[in-house]
């Protein structure tokens, strides 16, 4: 049931508008002030914000809009985007603030809007229905319902006129109101068989009793070596996502089978991104994906779950190839999301838009001549032929009927310097990221998710330990006390999804415990501070109630209280973001291993089993999952460090303790709720002291860092 999404369908011309929340006046044709708003306005996501001044009679997802199409017996149009999707902004432009198209929709439909981000168990469930019945998908996503929700026709973007063999938005309309009208016996009865149909191909089937061994890694590995693209590095053709997922679980394969090749493969990739325009060369932070197969020109959104992501993998890459560099980029990024992305309690926003001032692309590129007039003729020189910078550029928005001309996306062409010349790159640099940052900004989505808060929490914490920065660690701690403070109600203990300008939603998703289980299962291995181990109890406790199969294992995308779903679905496929089962599965054997509680072994292990057909048959589509299965594989390895926390000494051994690279290994303190024999560790001779421990058996104890990395590098990762 996996699928590969974007929001670029073929190119097709239209201009982009900007959007409201930082350039409201130009969010549509000039109209009397004060302008008309429809019920969007009273809601809170910043995609439905977007929509508030079209003249559709939009509704929200809810019971209100349900109601109205039952009673009217009119059709459903439900439209299904985000606040940075592109072609989202474009057919909104052509089309939703066309007061024909409107008066067509308000007169036959019930009209819906989406935001994915908040939804994306609605958008699953849609989103499989067109990719079912077309082959493709993506976002803006437009769905044709019965007032019983079911679907029977759908598609993406759709041009105001018919184009390039895409059908007119206004022709198909018609033709879909013309059959309601005439033909709706027909119509209905299509929608109910293709409903079964989407029952069936939304069924995950439970595994085999089969057992599940190192094989099925060597097979992932193999197909994921098949997939690499030697001269640029990913894996696949265009367009190029980093799929963080999948380069990490490639590096544990190689880890565990010391495949040098395999190995080689990630750290190229993780290179040719870094060096790609898809890197923001100036400001740091990846956008979501790459147009082309060279990582040149990006989609330039940026969203927080990538960055979240890319982070740890960079990590690894640096504990690996002990590569300066490779930390570096991480680095960057936790400074792009530090600076951009964070709200001032320490909430994590999430997302930036391709567009500014009408035009995609606009803040990030650079023309040759403006980089001529900003630098000295020296730094000129050096980064004009550092980033390949030409006359004519190397970008050109194709879905603009007047691009910009010349622009350039920056990226690494030609990275040797001499010793003088590093300095003037670094002139350069620091002049051009203040000029850009003089320019109209994007866009920016700022709800807070606590789902992509829970990714980017684990990736802070991890940085923190990984790399001894104290500020990581502070900024890991005042997320996670927004989330609590905000998202979180202890009494009943329930994590909701989305807060936004003081206010949060009702809904309950898989993603936002499990993200957020893994997230604060990092940040006590960084800290070993056991008030975190007990919140971890108490969000996996209640991520069992909510959603987990106690009859066949796996997760539930939403919680069972989510009547207005047509399906209940079990997320299979780790894409751009890595599914709910394969994050929980994984969390929850960490967990295990730390508190040493069978029950969230076995939950685990069944999730593993419940799905096993599917990491046999098609392992590229669970790279996160397989991650799941190597922990599940061996018994993990705990280095236990007993001594008071704010013990120079104590952080000097967990700072070790998270200096190699051993991805199936825990790190956990003595205190609180862990698992029992590592309550009987103590202090020897009054100084802090690091046990590394497997099943029953320990080695012989240290109290120095350096001794404590010889014992793990001598282990299997």
């Amino acid at each position: 049931m996996g699928f590969a999404a974007a929001d670029v369908p073929p190119a097709a011309p239209g201009r982009v508008h900007p959007n409201p929340q930082r350039i409201e006046s130009a969010v549509s044709p000039v109209r009397p002030s004060p302008r008309p708003v429809n019920r969007l306005a009273h809601e809170k996501s910043p995609y439905l914000l977007q929509h508030r001044h079209n003249p559709v009679d939009w509704h929200a997802w809810g019971e209100e809009a349900f109601a109205r199409a039952r009673a009217e017996d009119k059709p459903i149009f439900l439209s299904i985007g985000y606040s940075t999707c592109h072609w989202c902004h474009v057919m909104e432009r052509e089309s939703f603030e066309d007061e024909g198209v409107a008066a067509f929709l308000n007169g036959h439909f019930v009209s819906i809007k989406v935001d994915r981000e908040e939804r994306p168990d609605v958008d699953k469930i849609y989103m499989t229905f067109v990719q079912a019945t077309t082959g493709q998908g993506g976002w803006p996503l437009n769905v044709l319902l019965t007032p019983e929700l079911k679907p029977f026709f759908g598609g993406t973007y759709y041009p105001p006129e018919t184009r390039g063999g895409r059908p007119g938005f206004l022709t198909l309309l018609r033709e879909v109101q013309q059959f309601w009208e005439t033909r709706r016996g027909e119509l209905v009865e299509a929608a109910a068989g293709l409903y079964g149909r989407l029952a069936e191909l939304a069924a995950v089937r439970a595994g085999s009793e089969r057992p599940l061994t190192a094989a099925v890694l060597q097979g992932a590995a193999a197909k994921f070596k098949e997939e690499y693209d030697p001269r640029h590095g990913g894996f696949g053709g265009p367009p190029k996502f980093p799929r963080p997922s999948q380069p990490a679980c490639l590096l544990r394969c190689a880890a565990w089978l010391g495949d040098r090749e395999a190995l080689r493969m990630v750290l190229h990739t993780c290179d040719r991104m870094a060096a790609g325009g898809l890197y923001d060369q100036l400001g740091g932070g990846f956008a979501r994906y790459s147009v082309d197969g060279e990582w040149l020109v990006p989609h330039f959104e940026k969203m927080l779950y990538d960055n979240a992501q890319l982070v740890p993998l960079y990590l690894e890459a640096y504990l690996v190839s002990g590569e300066e560099r490779h930390a570096t980029v991480a680095r960057e990024v936790i400074r792009y999301v530090l600076r951009d992305l964070t709200h001032p309690a320490g909430g994590f926003y999430s997302a930036e838009d391709a567009d500014s001032e009408g035009k995609e692309g606009k803040f990030y590129c650079w023309t040759r001549a403006e980089m001529a007039a900003l630098l000295e003729a020296d730094e000129f020189k050096v980064a004009a032929r550092y980033f390949g910078v030409t006359e004519g550029g190397n970008f050109s928005d194709h879905s603009d009927p007047d691009p910009l001309p010349g622009q350039n996306v920056l990226s690494v062409v030609n990275p040797s310097l001499a010793p003088a010349e590093e300095s003037l790159l670094a002139s350069a640099k620091k002049k051009l990221f203040a000029a850009r940052s003089s320019r109209v900004r994007p866009h920016l989505d700022d709800k807070v998710l606590a789902s992509w808060n829970g990714l980017m929490l684990g990736a802070l914490a991890r940085a923190a330990a990984v790399l001894g920065e104290p500020d990581y660690r502070q900024a890991a701690e005042r997320n996670l006390a927004f989330l609590q403070a905000h998202l979180w109600d202890a009494a009943s203990k329930t994590l909701y999804h989305r807060w936004r300008d003081g206010e949060r939603d009702r809904v309950q998703l898989l993603d936002a415990y499990a993200f957020l289980l893994a997230g604060v299962l990092e940040l006590y291995q960084a800290t070993l501070e056991p008030a975190h181990l007990e919140f971890a109890l108490d969000l996996a406790a209640a991520m069992l109630e909510r959603f987990y199969d106690t009859a066949q294992g796996g997760f539930w995308q939403s919680g069972a209280g989510a009547s207005e779903l047509i399906l209940r679905i079990k997320e299979d496929y780790d894409g751009a973001e890595p599914s709910g089962n394969s994050v929980a599965a994984l969390a929850l054997l960490k967990l295990g291993a730390l508190t040493g509680r069978t029950e969230f072994h076995q939950a685990a292990e069944r999730t593993l089993r419940f799905f096993s057909q599917r990491l046999r048959r098609l392992p590229q589509a669970m790279p996160h999952m397989l991650q799941a299965l190597d922990f599940w594989l061996g018994e993990p390895a705990r280095v236990a460090i007993a001594g008071p926390l704010d013990h120079a000494d104590t952080q000097t051994l967990l700072r070790a303790a998270h200096s190699v690279y051993r991805p199936n290994q825990v790190v956990l303190g003595t205190a609180g709720p862990v698992e029992p024999f590592a309550r009987t560790l103590t202090p020897q001779d009054g100084r802090p002291t690091a046990y590394v421990c497997t099943g029953t058996s320990c080695q012989p104890p240290t109290q120095a860092g350096e001794m404590l990395r010889r014992m793990l590098r001598s282990a299997r990762p």
